[in-house]
């Protein structure tokens, strides 16, 4: 099994660490007074309603005083473990870009636990392919090093189980937890593992999107076959593999906070302002 794999960059261990270093502190987390803001006990503020925000949230009090539709925002404790839930299937790997959505999953996923790690929250990491990698919460920044190390490392014949994980995780989760999905979404399992997942706890779903699956390679016509299932297909460089705007509706009308990264563009400053509305992990949540 071991000769079947290979590593996700060009990166020694160090330099692979002083990356995840850089990533974390662009980021810019830690800066918030309370370390996370979103479905905790105590109560802190009320603010505006955004677009995509659960309506279980809004405070009916303030709305009706202002006309205005406001959302409770409470504080979540200071250990709320964090769970990383890393996509290792195929189709993360195939990519028409320099570094493909695997890539950048493990990177983020690592800068993710660092700042969690620097907020005194447990951080486990999970993979989602057929590998069994089931990192429990942990505060040791060199397990999670450990963990990362080994999730650099991928197969290109390696199905997908995000969906199976995040039921198994929902069935042993005694308390409320933040879960974090760093995957292309493309097992069908996933979203509605992820719904039931979101009605405890605080979920979001990270989207690792390559561009051709907005279907802008042009290429004619030409056979290929379905990474994750080796279901076989006729297909053209114009196909647009997944309908992300209802995938994002479905998400939000689940309360999971979603966003789409294309690996393509330069999208840690829209990451880093993302997760900063969301006062670093928790905010924007129920």
């Amino acid at each position: 099994m071991e000769a079947q794999l290979a590593v996700s960059d060009h990166l020694d261990e160090r330099q692979f660490a002083l990356e995840i270093k850089r990533l974390a502190d662009s980021l810019s987390f830690g800066t918030d007074a309370s370390p996370f803001l979103g479905s905790g006990i105590e109560y802190v503020q009320s603010r505006l309603y955004q677009p995509g925000d659960p309506i279980k949230a809004i405070d009916w009090r303030v709305t009706a005083r202002t006309g205005r539709v406001f959302l409770k925002e409470y504080e979540s404790p200071k250990r709320l473990p964090i769970y990383l839930v890393v996509d290792t299937s195929a189709s993360m790997c195939a990519t028409s870009q320099p570094q493909s959505k695997y890539a950048w999953a493990v990177k983020l996923a690592g800068a993710l636990a660092l700042a969690a790690l620097a907020r005194i929250s447990p951080v486990g990491l999970i993979g989602g392919g057929e590998r069994e990698f089931d990192g429990h919460p942990t505060l040791s920044r060199a397990r999670v090093y450990v963990w990362l190390h080994r999730l650099r490392r991928y197969r290109l014949d390696e199905q997908t189980t995000v969906g199976r994980k995040l039921r198994q995780l929902a069935g042993v989760l005694e308390s409320r937890a933040l879960v974090i999905v760093l995957s292309d979404l493309h097992d069908p399992q996933a979203v509605p593992s992820l719904k039931l997942l979101a009605q405890e706890h605080d979920c979001v779903a990270l989207q690792l999107q390559d561009p051709a699956e907005r279907g802008r390679l042009g290429g004619g016509v030409f056979r290929a076959e379905e990474a994750e299932t080796g279901r076989a297909f006729v297909a053209t460089g114009w196909n647009r593999w997944l309908d992300f705007r209802a995938l994002d509706e479905e998400l939000k009308h689940g309360s999971i906070d979603h966003l789409v990264l294309p690996i393509d563009q330069t999208f840690l400053p829209r990451l880093r302002g993302y997760l900063g509305r969301r006062g670093s992990f928790g905010k924007g949540t129920r």
